[in-house]
């Protein structure tokens, strides 16, 4: 059953297309990640924060990758890391045209 990572986090920037030519090569290798299906980058510069909504095979996929992700943030100074993650209801899902096989 495929899951829902949701993660954000407070960052100065990079937003908007700096953001999109800044992390390009990290949306480059997350498409690597082990059970990954696709991610919604998300972003709100008003309140400095950015993230977003990943769709992994399984729970486990999900949260062996929120842990790496959570370590590499670490790095660049993002410790505040608010994440959760969700098994999604496929049936339901279909109905309102989400994208799930």
């Amino acid at each position: 059953m495929a899951h829902i990572l949701q993660v954000d986090f407070t960052m100065e920037g990079p937003f908007g297309e700096e953001m999109a030519a800044a992390f390009h090569d990290l949306a480059v290798s997350i498409r690597e990640e082990d059970g990954f299906q696709w991610k919604i980058w998300t972003e709100n510069p008003d309140t400095k924060e950015a993230g977003g909504i990943y769709v992994f095979d399984t729970k486990d996929a999900a949260e062996k990758y929120l842990d790496m992700h959570t370590k590499r943030l670490a790095q660049f100074g993002i410790t505040d890391v608010r994440s959760k993650v969700f098994a999604i209801n496929e049936t339901l899902t279909k109905v309102t045209d989400g994208p799930v096989e």
